[in-house]
């Protein structure tokens, strides 16, 4: 899609009508309440296909088990920790002068077995949805069989045949890398200029094959789609539009309501539930949004957290343009130190279907996010990515916006859950964790 920037007219007439873009402009952190909050879900997706995500991740376990023996403990299930973090919410609280109120708790996707981060969920779900298609349709594999058939030599060989592509900022290509190696397709990530040197490696370890361009996120899967379509036997993971990885992110959220009933934690209209999930183009924290609104209706409120210079999920859900506007159209850069929240144009798919379920966004700096990943480590012995820990400042946000506070009767935050959602950060290599922690 064209962009539009340098047509000063357009961009004028944006600020007039939503004065916050002159802040956004500026890189300043910024927070925003959705007017459009209806908690209407779409009919597009439906509450019956996130449960038939769950039971076909049930029908792989098996499977995931024998290639994957260290998920051997949860049968095969690619789940995280909830943890509490009372120092952090201690610290947290300090720094904002004091009276939050609330359980802060980590949901530890950065703990995720197999590639450490939330897009574990959806993309190696999107890999074993077409797994299964290909294996079914040879005649080698029945619904009814025992999926641990999968990880024979025969079935490795018909997969063979067929490649798998993404493009990814990192992550996504790590966990469909991951696991589309370990099942035996041909895989290649198109990476851009900006993903990190040590997710290319570790990739090309994995036995995928990394394409690397000079451009942006945007380019490289505009370049992955063109030259997936070429071949009839390549399966393009599309971050921007797919369905599958929407779904696979879904199903998170019946997974947490039971972490948070295991530990004795109710959500009501008297008990609500904030979550705080970084955004890059949207099919994350997009999908969980989608899952939880399923779960828990309007007693559960779903916050995006963007870096200052790459809000595009913002800028496309507050002037309704969605993917027909990016950053560069308002002047800004798209680039941040959190490399997976580095994308200029948000989803075609996320915000249509979820732009109406959530309470807001918000902006957080890079030096923020780096100062927060030290922070968290001091105090709770926890290492996240930077683009982990863009969450953590709405916790004070939400209870510090005199708008927001209007939403919610006082006695409703005192018995409030906050979850911060961590979405990446055990891959990362030592060498890299320790020039984050040093600063």
């Amino acid at each position: 899609m064209a962009s539009m920037k340098g047509d000063g007219l357009f961009v004028r007439d944006l600020v007039q009508k939503f004065p916050l873009i002159e802040d956004m402009k500026k890189g300043k952190e910024v927070f925003w309440l959705n007017p459009g909050l209806d908690n209407v879900l779409p009919r597009e997706v439906s509450k019956a296909d996130i449960e038939d995500a769950s039971e076909r991740l049930a029908r792989f376990a098996p499977y995931i088990v024998r290639a994957f023996p260290e998920t051997s403990p949860g049968g095969g299930s690619i789940e995280s920790p909830l943890k509490n973090i009372p120092e952090m919410k201690a610290f947290l609280n300090g720094e904002a002068g004091g009276g939050l109120s609330g359980r802060l708790l980590l949901k530890c996707d950065s703990e995720l077995p197999i590639s450490g981060s939330i897009k574990a969920r959806g993309g190696i779900y999107e890999v074993l949805c077409f797994a299964e298609k290909v294996a079914l349709e040879s005649g080698l594999l029945n619904r009814s069989d025992d999926y641990a058939v999968l990880a024979e030599d025969r079935f490795r060989e018909l997969f063979s045949r067929y490649a798998v592509s993404v493009g990814s900022t990192g992550n996504l290509g790590l966990s469909i890398g991951i696991m589309g190696a370990r099942l035996g397709f041909r895989l290649t990530v198109h990476m851009s200029a900006d993903a990190r040197q040590w997710k290319k490696d570790l990739l090309r370890q994995k036995g995928a094959k990394v394409a690397e361009y000079r451009g942006d996120f945007q380019m490289a899967v505009a370049e992955g789609r063109r030259q997936a379509e070429g071949d009839p036997l390549c399966h393009f993971v599309d971050d921007e539009n797919s369905r599958d990885l929407f779904l696979g992110y879904a199903a998170a959220a019946e997974r947490l309501k039971r972490q948070l009933d295991g530990m004795g934690i109710t959500v009501d209209s008297g008990h609500p539930l904030f979550v705080y999930l970084p955004c890059g183009v949207g099919g994350g924290p997009g999908g969980v949004t989608f899952g939880l609104k399923h779960v828990f209706g309007e007693n559960v409120h779903c916050f995006f957290a963007e870096p200052v210079q790459s809000p595009c999920m913002l800028l496309g859900i507050m002037t309704g343009l969605h993917d027909g506007i990016c950053v560069q159209d308002v002047g800004l850069s798209g680039r941040t130190s959190a490399d997976g929240l580095a994308v200029g144009r948000p989803s075609k798919l996320v915000g249509r279907l979820v732009g109406n379920l959530l309470d807001g966004l918000f902006t957080v700096s890079d030096s923020r996010m780096e100062a927060l990943v030290r922070d968290l480590y001091t105090r709770e012995g926890i290492f996240v990515e930077p683009s982990a820990a863009a969450g953590f400042p709405g916790f004070a946000a939400v209870q510090r916006n005199g708008g927001y506070a209007e939403r919610l009767t006082p006695s409703a935050m005192d018995h409030s859950v906050h979850i911060v959602w961590a979405t990446g950060g055990s891959m990362v290599p030592e060498g890299e964790r320790k020039k984050y922690l040093a600063g």
